[in-house]
This record gives structure tokens, C-alpha cells and sequence, in this order.
């Protein structure tokens, strides 16, 4: 099958699947989902409402809050700055990011509820930080981070200010995986290293040779007038308009402040898919950085599965249940095949707001799905991605099970 007809058989594949996935049977007000492989965007598609408050329709340049879906950005330029010489994965963090020495050790809390601290047996390195092996957590996954905020006057993550990255380490740095805001503060190495703003950077050696002209952690009046509303699903199973807020970042946090649009993100993908090249051949990172990034470096170790701490804002949350997962340089990993096709060795990760991709190199297709809606990891919007997932390896001839 050449290029443009597995792009055609892609095409008619999924889009019965996403106009199936607004309305009454899930309760999603409106997606815009992409798919691409290493050439061209082979499915670009919407179903539903921006909002709705509004009943605006989604569009394909509908912009979305990315949450998440930042962190693979942030780990891009970090790898630009490591494949020049000017980021050394393995010296102390602190050196680039100096608050990073303030940070202690959780050991937990004493008889009046107060925090035990310590010091780190070992420093934070970049490396630690690019898989989550560093000791920082988020306080919607974490009852230790979650008390933190509630009884001791920790600011949480999503105010993005630098109180709330000064958060304890849960364990010393590479004993075991954490999810949490590791990230937040690789852009802070950046931001270090490069004297720039972390937006600056990535403006400059990722948006603008892939044309990312609507991704930024500033909304500019244009994008605005595009943004997707967001929304809560109630205990009930309905979904409403909930309220969109929008602040000025006094920190342009690398896991989570990001604004883009599917097909911004979709040239993203596929600049990963070339191994590092644009769509018009500039190079933005070796393909052997590319290769090196793509697989498992935590050892022995593997992720577990996110509880849901804060109700309200995350449901409990594991892609493919049961199955060992890895992580790479800002990437999850899937050690076995997926049931929806997905084979071992694909990246992937989500967004807070229900968006999911997967970049599958060995197949070079990669896909976006984005919504905006809470809680994390509803149950419907996960439902439909999956379907998604799997319709374009059905169109394929790929899908496992």
C-alpha cells in the first residue's frame, strides 16, 4: 500500500469512530483528532462543540490548553542543548537551575502533622528528570503532595509560580518512578543554560521551523478567539460548560503551560517520525538523539498506575491496565503489544484535559486525540481514543488481538 492510499484507508477508518464520540452515548462536547505518518497528515478530523456555552462548532484550528502533551516540547530542547554540549545529562541539576538546591527529602510527616525533611542522598541530574526518577510528584497523584497543599501552605502546580515548583523529593533522586513536575523544572534548566524564556526557546528551535504558529503559553487575540471551552463530567455522567481560565504564567512550566492546535502538534509528531527533520528536511535533533530517546531508560524499574487524588480533577489513571510499561526521555513506553494494535516500543503520553497521543516509529504513524474536558482519564474519552487508536491499525491490517 503506498503513501496515500494507506493516508486514504486511514481516513475512512476513523472518521465514523470520532463523529461517534460526541453526544449521548459518551457525553464529549467535541473533539479534533489527527493522524499522521512520516510524510503528511493523513487525518485531520472534528466531531461536536468547542463549548458548550456557546455551541460554537469545533474546527480543526480549534486551540487547546495541551496541559501534558508540553512535556515532550520540553524534552526536545533539552536534547537540542544536551546534542550541543551545552546540558550534560549527569552533572548536578543544581547547576543550571541553582533552586534546585534547596530541595529536601520527604521522609514523611511527625506526630503533629508536621513535614520531616532531609537532605538528598544524591543530586538531581537532568537525566533523572527526563524520566521521572528524580522524586517529584503532583499533588492530584500523591497523598503526600496532595497534605502538602491542604494543611502546610504548598502552593500547587498549576499556578505555575516558583513556589509551586519548590516542592519536597519523595525519595532520593533515581531510586524509583514518580510522575510529577520533573518537567517543570527541566525547563528550568533551559531557561538557565539559555538565559531565555522557556516559550523563547521553543519558539525559536521547535515552532518555528516546523510551522507551530499557533502553539505558545501566551494566547495571542487570534488564538482565543479558537479556544475550545473547558468541561467537567458530574458524578451523574453529564458533562457541562465549566469555567476557562487564563492567567499570565510567572513560570512557563515545561510539563503542563502549553497552548497548540492538533495540526500544530501533528507536525510535532511527525518531526519524530523523520527522526528529528521538518517536514522541509531542517534538522532539529540527530537521528541518532531521536533513537536514543525513543527507548526505555529506566533500567529495571517501570511505572505504576496514578490514583486519583483529587477526585474532582483526575479519575485513576493506567494506559492498558496490567500491561509493563517503561518510560523514555519524556515518553511512555509499552513493552508488549497493545490490543489496539500499538506494537511494543511506541511512545506515548496524555494531557490533563483528556488529549492522548501514541508515536509509533517502527509503523511511522503517530496520532493526537484533544479534548477538554474533566476529570482525567474519563472513562468515555478513553473509551474513544482506543477505538481511534485502533481503527487506524484496523485500516492498516496491524491491529493485535
Amino acid at each position: 500500500m503506498n503513501g496515500a492510499a494507506r493516508r486514504e484507508a486511514i481516513a475512512a477508518a476513523v472518521e465514523p469512530v470520532v463523529a461517534a464520540s460526541v453526544g449521548s452515548l459518551t457525553g464529549l462536547p467535541g473533539v479534533v483528532a489527527g493522524v499522521t505518518d512520516r510524510d503528511a497528515t493523513a487525518y485531520l478530523g472534528v466531531a461536536g462543540v468547542r463549548s458548550l456555552a456557546t455551541g460554537m462548532p469545533m474546527t480543526p484550528d480549534t486551540v487547546f490548553a495541551a496541559f501534558s502533551t508540553t512535556k515532550p516540547i520540553t524534552g526536545t530542547v533539552a536534547l537540542q542543548l544536551v546534542e550541543e554540549g551545552l546540558l550534560d545529562l549527569d552533572a548536578p541539576a543544581r547547576e543550571y537551575a541553582p533552586a534546585l538546591a534547596q530541595i529536601q527529602v520527604l521522609e514523611g510527616f511527625d506526630a503533629s502533622g508536621q513535614p520531616v525533611l532531609r537532605a538528598p542522598r544524591r543530586e538531581v541530574t537532568a537525566r533523572h528528570l527526563l524520566v521521572h526518577t528524580a522524586g517529584f510528584a503532583y499533588e492530584t497523584f500523591n497523598e503526600s503532595y496532595q497534605r502538602l497543599v491542604t494543611e502546610h501552605e504548598q502552593v500547587g502546580t498549576a499556578t505555575a509560580t516558583h513556589q509551586s515548583l519548590m516542592t519536597p523529593l519523595l525519595f532520593d533522586p533515581g531510586e524509583r518512578w514518580e510522575y510529577g513536575s520533573s518537567i517543570d523544572w527541566l525547563g528550568q534548566l533551559v531557561e538557565g543554560i539559555t538565559g531565555w524564556r522557556l516559550g523563547e526557546v521553543m519558539q525559536e528551535r521547535v515552532f518555528a521551523p516546523l510551522g507551530m504558529s499557533d502553539t505558545a503559553f501566551a494566547l495571542t487575540d487570534d488564538m482565543r478567539a479558537r479556544r475550545a471551552g473547558m468541561h467537567r463530567r458530574l458524578p451523574d455522567g453529564s458533562v457541562v460548560a465549566s469555567r476557562t481560565t487564563e492567567r499570565e504564567p510567572q513560570v512557563q512550566m515545561g510539563g503542563h503551560g502549553l497552548y497548540s492546535t492538533v495540526p500544530d502538534y501533528l507536525r510535532f509528531l511527525r518531526m519524530w517520525l523523520r527522526g528529528g527533520a521538518s517536514d522541509s528536511g531542517e534538522r532539529l535533533l540527530r537521528p541518532e538523539t531521536v533513537a536514543l530517546a525513543s527507548r526505555n531508560h529506566l533500567g529495571a524499574l517501570k511505572i505504576h498506575a496514578l490514583p486519583a487524588v483529587v477526585p474532582a480533577v483526575t479519575n485513576p489513571f493506567e494506559m492498558f491496565p496490567g500491561m509493563p510499561k517503561s518510560w523514555a526521555w519524556t515518553f511512555m513506553v509499552n513493552d508488549e503489544d497493545a490490543p489496539t494494535g500499538r506494537p511494543a516500543g511506541s511512545l506515548s503520553w496524555t494531557g490533563l484535559a483528556n488529549l492522548y497521543f501514541w508515536i509509533d516509529m517502527r509503523g511511522r504513524i503517530a496520532g493526537y486525540w484533544a479534548a477538554q474536558l474533566l476529570p482525567f482519564a474519563d472513562p468515555p474519552s478513553m473509551g474513544a481514543f482506543h477505538e481511534f487508536e485502533a481503527a487506524v491499525y484496523g485500516a492498516l491490517g496491524t491491529q493485535a488481538g
